[in-house]
């Protein structure tokens, strides 16, 4: 400390780091991300749940009186149950799909432009992987979601009886 002419030791001049520490404080960055994103996806799919499920529970409301009418006409229960499920998958798979299309574009843009961005560093070694069972996992969790989602408010329809349902306004 003399030869750098520090008279207080809390300015020094100079560090001696450990690498060991910084790769500890790497792996733990890791982990965090590791376990925040499947956290984060998980309430982006609760969330997305929800709005399909009051997408299809305002269907149901809306189309009251025509349940009424195919009930009255001889619709079964299972018919209109089937036809509500229906719909809020297609609606849970059609957003599942847009998602799909979206995240595989991105990849597909990222590895156009990993070239461009440098070639020294993280990038140098970032390749990312384009596989087609976690698009495949993807889209059938979307539509479990709409299953899910869309099977109070399709219950909720065939459950209506035909005569209030024909009084509804």
């Amino acid at each position: 400390m003399a030869d750098h002419h520090i008279t207080d030791p809390r300015y020094e001049d100079f560090q001696v780091q450990d690498l060991g520490a910084r790769l500890t404080t790497f792996e733990q960055l890791i982990t965090l991300i590791t376990h925040f994103v499947p956290a984060i996806a998980a309430v982006s799919l609760l969330v997305g749940g929800i709005g399909v499920l009051n997408i299809m529970l305002v269907s149901v409301t809306d189309r009251t009186r025509e349940i009424g009418t195919r009930k009255a006409i001889g619709a079964s229960d299972s018919a209109i149950l089937g036809q509500f499920i229906i719909e809020a998958m297609a609606l849970a798979g059609l957003g599942g799909l847009i998602g799909v299309v979206l995240g595989v574009g991105l990849i597909l843009l990222t590895k156009l432009l990993i070239p461009y961005l440098g070639t020294t560093g993280f990038l140098s070694s970032f390749d990312p992987v384009l596989a087609a069972s976690p698009i495949a996992v993807a889209f059938v969790i979307s539509l479990a979601i709409g299953l899910l989602a869309g099977g109070y408010p399709a219950w909720r329809a065939a459950q209506l009886n035909p005569i209030e349902a024909l009084r509804y306004e």
